[in-house]
């Protein structure tokens, strides 16, 4: 039983494994060279013999051959040299191998027999091998009376010829009548054999050559066959194997031409027979992605996919009739990324087709896209972003403006944060299909859908320019080799000036969506918003961002990438950008304006336009400059600074010669200084050229962008206006003012224009009807007019007026300011007071600006003109100023003899003005005869006002005290007589004096102070000098006393001003000529003791001096002086009437108590002039009761002590006169006291022996002329 087993080749259960792999009826005969020297121990001899034995069991069988398929791949080079030691060996075994594939009918040991077979053929490289096995299939199959038993046969050619390539060739040549074969097989009702007949041919058809050869076979005979075997498909392998071969025909254009074709007379078919025909690919492979399994659907899409690449608008209506699209996004929503990024591609390729847009697949799609887009970003595939990206690009982008892609609000709004999400990816091709997708998402017939979402679009532009400028500023790729590195560098830049031309585009499509908007009523807001909130969702906050985030985001980098390079097109986008952003905010655009032009922006227009538009080429580049440029230079023009705007008519002509020239403006700065200087005769055309870069430049050197030389600019606008006076032509106005204001900037400070220049000029500015159309504010424009005399003499009133009337300041705190302690003056007015000193005589057109103007600008001339001569004493113009003040104020008496200051309101300007030089005279100066002149039409002036011209009559006032207080005692005398002949003068005082204790319509304090004091000047001029007096000023001597009893608050001034005219009255015994001092009313009789006393009463002494005392408590120095002073004097008055009632006086407790009180201001307070002066009475009239002789002592002791040369004249002169008054009283016998009071003298400054006032004492106190001497001494 035993020997049987072993003879039929059955293995024995544990019997070893290599006994199992050896015949042993034969293995003896064997050589030892065939045994496998490696497990496991396999002798091919008994193989080849084992093999086709009927014998042998089919599981030993196939065990052999599992083990020499494992050894040939382990040991692939042992076993192929042992096989090819013999050919006919080896031949032999190939040959039984193949016929043990033929003939066995189990599966798995066929796929054996395939696999071995294939390795051993593919090892061996033997050609013989390989036409024996095709020979022998080619045998099998022609010899095969049934397809039946063809699968095996057929498979093995499928994997050999897919093995090795070149077969395919080879087989279609040598051996074309296995194709009828192929296609019995494919009609036989076994979808194996089908499934192994498709196979063959997609590895026949994967061969170029092989495949052009069958064309004519598949044109007749197969397409049809195969479109029908792939529709009646029902198992997967042969689904595949079909799907395999389609792609494999799709790869070529003739197949899917043919394929279309057919497909396309089956659906004509169909349609018309109302039957089914032949059958249709489209549907085919709509059928495939209907069904549920996924790589069915995946090779459906990858075939329609190799169809559309072919000819998308060729082939794509047939898919989109077949509604392929629907299912193709319905399947964006699988979870299956190759499933979805395949679908992505189809409906890429369909988008190129318009009917995929008009039967509104997108439209239903939509939201799929969008909810796949944001699913397939949180996923890790960068392909299936940059696919979902370039679809939703795509949609966007062709989808007609017609048909509404985004039916909602709330979808447009998920669509904005896909892209947003998308922008922000770290992945530059992912980022960049985003942005070229927004792009396209900004248009308007996708933002309509009410409300528009403002907010979202702003987040999505916020992120685009994120990442654009994280790009933008990420360092250059560096390498060490210098060639690769600038290689490298330059892709770099390439790939960023790529990426924000991207940008830039997006962001001017957000811009030409916010200009669309604003005719749009409902794009206005959001009306569901709340009236309480933030009103974010408006347009105008979203232009207001658009204009905010290119001038800190897109500016910046579009700068940054100028320094690296320059493309057109990035430029023409950039510059549509702006343009279109001087459109969108109106409010913002002046500003906007101003800030590009200070920017340099109209020399990097002209600068692009040089370099790029010379020619005809980029002539987009050109339109967008040209556009930006005209917009800009209008808003310029419209809201100039410092000047007159234009008319509308000016400027619409402005506007159109911008519009016509700007474009022909392509030249550099250089050529166009030439072209600007051109002496030829100038065409029509070329003269607007000329007139557009002259504003081009105006503009620039307006906002501080001077990149053309001054000095060439300056030449080249002389040529110019030369060349108009030449040809008779008149520039328009805004040319013109152009031209001045660019002539005055560019002169230099040495330079003068050239006489034929400036004549042109005035010949222009004649034919102008006013100056202010071509005025421009700025000192070197005034400069200019006022430093030609032709020009100063013609139009200096003029343009001084409009440049006082341009001044913002009123320059008020420069006034009544000393000049040491004023700040640094305004640079307009430091410019301006240089050309005051280089030509004084303008400073009479300040005079005449003074007497004619408004009165607002006659002020700040009034002002700028003081200011001046206080910081200028050294330029010597009182006598100019006060002779053309002379010939004004004749002019004036002679216009409006009855009542002048009603006709002029800027009278007291002039006369403020006059006695400001008055005040500048020196000490001690001799009146000539124009200064008798002006105090004569002066003082006539103030005898035609009446009390209630008060601005009038203060300055007249202080200009006729100052003139009597600053000259000589021979010119006050003859000054005096002139203004004492002036009657009505002394009348108008007279009703001022009265009006210092009305009730009702008294003036103001000032006036009042003024008046007291010319009456007292006049009073002690005509006693003194004995004058001639014409009409007596009568004063109520009651009032006087009560007005000094009951002085007004903060009226400290008045009442100084009235105790200087009481003491005047006192020093004369009441004896003036010129002031007579009445009772108020019906006075009693006097008593006897008063009659000595008379005008005066005792009562009324008594009352004056308690009022003295009180107006000496206030501590005010001036009037403090005033009221020693005239104390000093009524004592005298007493004393020489009654020596009694003057000691009475002089020694009233009081008095003591006021002088302690004086005294109690602190350490060394008894050294002030007054109290001086107050002890040096009392020393003189013995009240020893109000300063003891001891006290006296104490006050020269502390006064020896004292540094005496810190003290003033004044306070030296009075204490020398009280150390005087005390020797001359015989009041220190102390020997000791005596030296003291020597060493005190000697120890005086020279100075203190002077009993003369200062040089200067001349102040304006409160807008009130004062002389200290005059009130202290």
């Amino acid at each position: 039983m035993a020997v049987r087993d072993a003879a039929a080749g059955t293995p024995v259960p544990g019997r070893d494994e290599a006994v199992a792999l050896l015949f042993e009826r034969a293995h003896y005969r064997h050589d030892p060279r065939w045994l496998l020297p490696v497990p496991p121990r396999l002798c091919l001899a008994c193989a080849l013999e084992l093999l086709p034995e009927p014998g042998v069991s089919l599981v030993r069988k196939k065990h052999v051959l599992s083990c020499f398929r494992d050894v040939l791949v382990r040991h692939a080079s042992l076993v192929t040299q042992l096989v090819a030691q013999d050919q006919r060996v080896c031949i032999h075994f190939i040959n039984m191998l193949f016929g043990l594939l033929c003939n066995v009918e189990d599966g798995s040991i066929a796929n054996l027999c395939i696999e071995v077979l294939i390795q051993l053929t593919t090892q061996l490289k033997l050609e013989q091998t390989i036409h024996c096995l095709l020979d022998e299939c080619h045998k099998e199959l022609c010899n095969m009376p049934s397809m039946r038993g063809s699968l095996a046969t057929l498979t093995f050619l499928g994997k050999l010829v897919d093995a090795i390539p070149a077969l395919a060739d080879k087989l279609v040549m040598e051996h074309g009548d296995l194709m009828e074969h192929l296609l019995r097989g494919l009609v036989y009702p076994s979808e194996g054999v089908q499934a192994s007949v498709c196979y063959l041919y997609g590895k026949l058809y994967s061969s170029p050559m092989a495949a052009e050869i069958l064309s004519g076979h598949f044109q007749e005979k197969l397409c049809s066959l195969f479109l029908s075997t792939l529709d009646g498909a029902q198992t997967k392998a042969l689904q595949i194997n079909c799907l395999g071969l389609l792609r494999q025909l799709l790869k070529y254009d003739l197949f899917v031409s043919m394929i279309m074709n057919r497909s396309a007379l089956a659906e004509s078919t169909e349609s018309v027979a109302g039957h089914p025909g032949e059958t249709s690919l489209p549907l085919v492979l709509k059928k495939l992605l209907l069904s549920r399994d996924e790589t069915l659907q995946v090779a459906s899409a990858h075939c329609i996919t190799a169809v559309l690449v072919c000819s998308p608008e060729k082939y794509a209506p047939a898919f989109i009739h077949a509604d392929i699209p629907e299912f193709l996004f319905e399947h964006l929503s699988s979870s299956s990324e190759v499933l979805v990024w395949s679908s992505y591609n189809c409906l890429i390729l369909l988008a190129e087709e318009p009917l995929f847009f008009s039967k509104c697949h997108t439209v239903y799609g939509i939201e799929s896209v969008v909810r796949s887009l944001q699913e397939s970003l949180r996923m890790n595939n960068t392909e299936l972003h940059k696919q979902g990206v370039l679809l939703f690009a795509e949609i966007l982008t062709r989808q007609p403006e017609e048909i509404k892609l985004f039916t909602s609000s709330a979808m447009c709004r998920d669509a904005g944060r896909a892209l947003q999400e998308a922008v922000s990816s770290p992945v530059l091709e992912v980022a960049a299909e985003a942005v070229k997708a927004t792009s396209a998402f900004l248009r308007k017939d996708h933002q309509s859908a009410p409300p528009v979402q403002y907010r979202e679009l702003r987040a999505l532009l916020e992120a685009m320019l994120d990442r654009c400028a994280d790009f933008s500023q990420t360092p250059l790729s560096r390498r060490s080799l210098g060639h690769a590195s600038s290689r490298d560098v330059e892709k770099d830049i390439l790939r960023r000036g790529k990426f924000l031309l991207n940008t830039l585009e997006g962001f001017r499509n957000a811009c030409r969506l916010a200009v669309e908007f604003q005719n749009e009523p409902s794009a206005q807001e959001n009306p569901f918003t709340a009236p309480s909130a933030e009103k974010e969702d408006t347009l105008e906050a979203f232009s207001e961002f658009l204009l905010s985030a290119c001038d800190s985001i897109c500016i910046p980098m579009v700068m940054r990438h100028l320094e690296q390079a320059t493309h057109p097109a990035l430029m023409e986008v950039f510059f549509s950008i702006l343009h279109s952003l001087l459109v969108i905010v109106p409010h913002m655009k002046e500003k906007f304006s101003k800030k590009l032009a200070a920017s340099s922006f109209i020399r990097l227009t002209l600068e692009l336009k040089a370099r790029f538009c010379s020619g005809p080429s980029h002539s987009a580049l050109n339109q967008a400059c040209s556009s930006f440029l005209y917009y800009l230079c209008t808003s310029l023009l419209s809201a100039p600074e410092k000047t007159e705007p234009p008319s509308p008519e000016e400027l619409s002509a402005v506007s159109e010669l911008l519009q016509h020239g700007l474009p022909h403006v392509s030249s550099r700065s250089p050529e166009s200084l030439a072209f600007l200087s051109d002496c030829q005769y100038v065409e029509g055309a070329a003269r607007q050229r000329q007139y557009c870069v002259l504003l081009l430049f105006y503009l620039a050197y307006t906002h501080e962008d001077r990149f053309v030389s001054e000095a060439e600019l300056f030449v080249a606008v002389q040529s110019f206006l030369l060349s108009l006076q030449d040809q008779g032509e008149h520039p328009p106005l805004t040319v013109f003012r152009a031209s001045i204001y660019l002539l005055a900037v560019c002169q230099d400070k040495d330079d003068a224009l050239d006489e034929p220049v400036v004549s042109a000029i005035r010949k222009f500015l004649e034919g102008i009807p006013d100056l202010h159309v071509i005025y421009t504010h700025h000192p070197l424009l005034l400069r200019l007019f006022l430093l030609h005399p032709e020009l100063m003499s013609r139009f200096g009133h003029r343009v001084l007026e409009l440049w006082f009337s341009w001044e913002e300041s009123s320059y008020e705190e420069l006034d009544d300011v000393p000049s040491a302690g004023q700040p640094m003056l305004p640079a307009s007015l430091a410019a301006l007071f240089l050309i005051f000193r280089s030509s004084p005589s303008i400073l009479l057109i300040l005079l005449d600006l003074i007497y004619s103007s408004p009165v607002d600008i006659a002020h700040k001339v009034l002002i700028v003109l003081r200011t001046f001569l206080r910081r200028n004493e050294d330029v010597q113009v009182g006598g100019l100023i006060r002779a053309h003040f002379l010939l004004i104020l004749q002019r004036l008496l002679v216009e409006h003899g009855a009542s002048p200051s009603e006709a002029l309101g800027n009278l007291p300007s002039l006369l403020s003005l006059l006695s400001l030089v008055q005040l500048r005279n020196e000490s001690e100066q001799e009146l000539d005869s124009m200064a008798m002149k002006l105090l004569h039409q002066v003082s006539k002036l103030c005898g035609k006002c009446s009390p209630t011209d008060e601005d009038v009559l203060q300055p007249s006032f202080n200009f006729l005290y100052w003139s009597l207080h600053q000259t000589t005692l021979g010119s006050q005398k003859r000054a005096a007589a002139v203004l004492l002949s002036s009657t009505a003068l002394i009348e108008l005082l007279e009703k001022l004096l009265a009006l210092t204790w009305a009730e009702e319509g008294s003036p103001r304090t000032t006036l009042l102070c003024s008046a007291w004091l010319l009456t007292a000047s006049f009073s002690a001029q005509q006693h003194d000098g004995n004058l001639q007096v014409h009409r007596t000023l009568s004063v109520e001597l009651d009032q006087v006393l009560k007005a000094l009893n009951f002085p007004k608050k903060k009226a400290a001034l008045l009442s100084a001003a009235i105790l200087r005219f009481l003491r005047t009255a006192l020093q004369q015994s009441f004896s003036s000529s010129l002031v007579a001092l009445v009772p108020s009313g019906a006075q009693p009789p006097p008593a006897p003791e008063d009659t000595v006393l008379a005008p005066l009463g005792t009562s009324q002494v008594l009352s004056l001096v308690i009022g003295l005392q009180n107006l000496l408590v206030q501590k005010d120095p001036l009037l403090s002086h005033a009221c020693v002073g005239c104390l000093e004097a009524l004592l005298d008055y007493l004393h020489a009437r009654s020596p009694d009632i003057a000691l009475h006086v002089a020694s009233q407790p009081w008095n003591r108590f006021l002088l302690f009180t004086l005294l109690d201001a602190g350490e060394n307070s008894f050294l002030q002039p007054e109290i001086l002066r107050l002890m040096t009475l009392f020393v003189r009239f013995q009240s020893s009761s109000v300063l003891s002789h001891e006290e006296v002592g104490l006050v020269l002791q502390s006064a020896a002590l004292a540094d005496l040369s810190s003290l003033s004249n004044t306070t030296l002169q009075a204490l020398r006169g009280f150390i005087l008054q005390v020797q001359s009283m015989g009041l220190l016998a102390d020997q000791s006291t005596t030296q003291t009071l020597q060493v005190s003298l000697e120890g005086f400054p020279p100075r203190a022996s002077s009993a003369q006032s200062p040089l200067q004492d001349m102040l304006c106190l409160g807008g009130v002329a004062v002389s200290l001497s005059h009130i202290r001494d």
